[in-house]
Order: structure tokens, then C-alpha cells, then sequence
């Protein structure tokens, strides 16, 4: 532990305190929690921030709705909004959040998209405006406890899990470890591409240390897809980048970049940066200085939907900016096993529903 730690146990203990008092009202029943007829599947952390929410929601999304009637509905964190809100092509991130917009970006033909503070009334609106919606997809719900969720997917990364980590502010959890009790798979984010079975043997017992004993725990990486522009006219990527983000972690697409490019230089922003002109103007400047180089730039896809802007991109004429998509990558029992099981969930209140 760290000596700046110490002075921020208290806060920790005072953190820990409530939310765990707050989950023993519910456990207790004192608060009460509801539970839908369409089934409901939660995908949430422990921690705030950088699990791979959004790639996993991505995950089932293209695994499931070729043979379900899905929705998506998210609290959609930064939004300008509040209140429930479908999402369609007049909105953008500022009306529904940067995750929520991505996902209808590339899915709107596959499942609708939602958000709403309050899940348990924005449920009975999605199911009052789409007929038919076998089941619901939770982005981010898992301390939501005012919903009893059918199915709690608990994801936390291979380089900081949850078992390793503290409650706030000394550490990154919202909630205790022991909280991980409520999860009904536990999916390992963000392993490296080579994890040996004596590795996944060790992190799996100490997962299962806070879990029930039958709950599966997955391991899941990242697959980068190729790089698209985010404009017409640039086809193909340059050797030189500029790496641009605004989210928790970017180290691995700098890993990943760094295979077969030159990183000349990140800009970070922190998560959900809201991107303005005096943001452009500092991106261009740091372009300026490789400007022997010709770099591109590169940014993730929730970033890419917020650039996209046409008062942001004027400030960078003749830039080549690139989408770096994302998606889990798990081996195939893993994945197998994983679908199998929420394809139970849905079946069992969907009996129309096939394997």
C-alpha cells in the first residue's frame, strides 16, 4: 500500500460502508427489486470504467440477434439528457451517450437502442414501443438493484481483476469484492493473446474465492479489426500515427498499432471526453510537429462517432483520421459455453425462442 493510501482509507471505509449497506437493504428485502417477463442480461463491473462493456454487449449483440429479437438499453453516461429516449437517426452522442450511439451506429438494423436512467421503467417503454423483443441487453447495471436481472455477467480485466483491487477512492471498485457473489458468469477482459492454463487455473481461484462455486469464469481478449476512415477519401492507413483517445486504458491499441506503425505520439483525454474546438486546435498542433512524417490519425470508434462533427473537423483540414474497431476475442469452448448459457436464460421465458 501506498503512504497516500492511508489518508484515503477512511474514505474507502465510509464508501464501503454505505454501499454495503445499501446491498444488505436489498438482500433483505426492505428494498425491493423487480424482475421482467422478457429476459434480462446484465453485462457490469465492479470497477468504474475500462472492463470492455462495450465489446462484450458488441459480442452477444453479433452472436444473438440472428436469432433473437433483441434490445439494448444502456444509462448512457455523458449524455446531455435525461429520461427515457429510443434511439434513432435523428440523435447523436450528446442526446444518448457515446457507448449507446456506437452501438446503434452499427447495429440500428439488428436491435433497437435505448437509454434511461431508471431501468425498471425504461424496460415496459422499449416493450411498449417494439413488439416481440425476446430479450434485453444491460450495459453498465450490474449496482443497478432496483432490476433483478435474469442473467449477471460480471467482466473485470487480466491486468487489474477485482480481486486486486480497492473501493474508492483508495482503488477503482464502486462496490466490495464480495459483491462479485451476485454474478452468474464471471468473463476475464482484456488477456493478452498468450495466457497459459496454469495462469487461468490461478486467476480462476482466486475469482472463485468471491463467487458461488458454480459460476463459470471465461477469459476473453481483443481482436482489432482493420482501421476505416471516418470520411470519404483516404483508403488505406499511414505508416506514421498519432494515437488518439479518450478512454480508461489505451494501452492496448498501442500495443496493437505498434506492430506494424509508428506511434509518433498519444493524446489522451480522460473517458467520455466531450471533444471541442480548442481540443482540435492542440490535436493539429501536435500533428504540426510531425509534419515531415504525414502521420494519420488513429481513435477508437467511441471516440470516431464524437469527431465526426463537422465544426471539429474543419479545424483539421487535410488530417486523415481512422476508426480502430474492436471486438472479444475468446476461445471457442469458452464462447460456446458462454452463449450456451444465455440462450438457456432467454429460452426459458421465450419458448419460441430456438437453440
Amino acid at each position: 500500500m501506498r503512504f497516500p493510501d492511508f489518508l484515503l482509507f477512511p474514505f474507502a471505509l465510509l464508501y464501503g460502508g454505505i454501499t454495503a449497506f445499501r446491498n444488505h437493504l436489498f438482500d433483505a428485502g426492505i428494498k425491493r427489486s423487480q424482475q421482467f417477463e422478457v429476459p434480462t442480461i446484465v453485462a457490469g463491473n465492479l470497477a468504474v470504467g475500462g472492463t470492455g462493456k462495450t465489446p462484450f454487449i458488441e459480442f452477444l449483440i453479433k452472436h444473438l440477434s440472428p436469432k433473437v429479437n433483441l434490445a439494448v438499453l444502456s444509462r448512457g453516461y455523458g449524455r446531455k439528457t435525461r429520461g427515457f429516449i429510443l434511439a434513432d437517426d435523428t440523435v447523436g452522442p450528446s442526446e444518448i451517450g457515446d457507448e449507446p450511439f456506437q452501438i446503434f451506429s452499427k447495429f440500428k438494423d439488428h436491435v433497437r437502442v435505448a437509454v434511461g436512467e431508471e431501468r425498471i421503467l425504461a424496460i415496459p417503454m422499449i416493450l411498449a414501443v417494439e413488439d416481440g423483443v425476446q430479450g434485453i441487453l444491460l450495459d453498465d447495471a450490474y449496482q443497478h438493484r432496483y432490476l433483478k436481472a435474469d442473467l449477471y455477467v460480471l467482466l473485470t480485466t487480466y491486468e487489474q481483476p477485482f480481486y486486486e483491487d480497492f473501493l474508492l477512492p483508495m482503488g477503482r471498485l464502486r462496490e466490495g469484492r464480495k459483491n462479485a457473489n451476485r454474478a452468474d458468469a464471471v468473463v476475464v477482459t482484456k488477456c493478452p493473446d498468450i495466457l497459459s492454463p496454469e495462469e487461468k487455473i490461478k486467476m480462476t481461484a482466486k475469482i472463485k474465492a468471491y463467487t458461488r462455486e458454480e459460476v463459470p469464469v471465461y477469459f476473453a481478449g481483443l481482436r482489432y479489426g482493420k482501421p476505416y476512415p471516418i470520411e470519404a477519401g483516404e483508403k488505406s492507413l499511414h505508416k506514421n500515427l498519432v494515437l488518439l483517445t479518450g478512454i480508461v486504458d489505451y494501452r492496448p491499441l498501442l500495443n496493437e498499432l505498434n506492430k506494424n506503425h509508428r506511434v509518433l505520439e498519444v493524446i489522451s483525454f480522460p473517458d467520455h471526453h466531450r471533444y471541442s474546438e480548442s481540443d482540435m486546435l492542440k490535436i493539429r498542433n501536435v500533428c504540426d510537429k510531425y509534419r515531415e512524417s504525414r502521420p494519420a490519425i488513429v481513435t477508437t470508434e467511441k471516440d470516431a462517432v464524437k469527431l465526426r462533427d463537422k465544426k471539429l473537423l474543419k479545424i483539421l483540414p487535410h488530417l486523415p483520421i481512422f476508426a480502430l474497431p474492436v471486438e472479444v476475442d475468446m476461445e471457442k469452448n469458452d464462447e460456446q459455453d458462454l452463449l450456451r448459457r444465455v440462450h438457456e436464460v432467454i429460452k426459458s421465458k421465450n419458448s419460441v425462442v430456438e437453440n
